[in-house]
């Protein structure tokens, strides 16, 4: 089926060509979200007519996007969401998560913008790209995290399996000095039963 695009397309082309593409695709989604139209005579001369306009639309609408963009671009967004010890969540991080998050923190995220190539399903950081225009992409970080403090150091770079491995070892380290305290106490009972008897003798003398 041939189309006239309406905007630019990835992998397909620019605003104003012509492209084959499957029936399904066009009439699923191109043609309902307004980013092309069939390629009748009708639309390809309506298209023309409007083409001076179109292109001042979609020149404005990427402005936008850019000014967005700036301020957008790296930021760092924290999801709230219970895991197992190992780091893999009780459900996944969604594209819809993903621009709540960000909408939240006072951007303008539609989750249609969102790609994510597969759900986020463990903890950690996460890179997602966001298409603010057909020509404007960024990428953002998702911060999938237990609790606030734990993204928090995910943020300065510690993994789930680093943070684990110290609480593991703080762990270690109390009971070792649990023994440690328990067993010099033992030696002081020790030690008190042996100058028990030397003093009892000096006072026989």
């Amino acid at each position: 089926m041939q189309v006239i695009l309406l905007e630019r397309v990835a992998k397909l082309g620019q605003m104003g060509d012509v492209v084959d593409v499957r029936p399904g695709f066009a009439r699923n989604f191109l043609l309902p979200q307004g980013k092309a139209l069939s390629a009748s005579e009708a639309n390809i001369a309506s298209f023309e007519a409007q083409k001076a306009q179109l292109e001042a639309r979609n020149l404005e609408t990427k402005q936008e996007a850019e000014a967005l963009a700036e301020k957008l671009d790296g930021q760092q967004f924290i999801v709230i969401r219970s895991a197992s010890d190992a780091g893999a969540l009780y459900g996944s991080v969604t594209p819809r998560d993903a621009a709540d998050a960000a909408t939240e923190a006072g951007f303008t995220v539609d989750k249609k913008q969102v790609i994510l190539i597969a759900p986020i399903k463990d903890l950690g950081l996460h890179s997602v790209a966001v298409k603010l225009h057909p020509e404007v992409e960024v990428q953002i970080k998702m911060n999938v995290a237990r609790s606030a403090e734990e993204a928090e150091l995910q943020a300065s770079g510690k993994s789930i399996q680093e943070l684990a491995a110290e609480e593991e070892a703080a762990a270690e380290f109390e009971i070792a000095e649990l023994f440690d305290d328990i067993g010099s106490a033992a030696s002081d009972d020790d030690l008190g039963a042996e100058e028990a008897p030397a003093e009892e003798d000096e006072a026989k003398a």
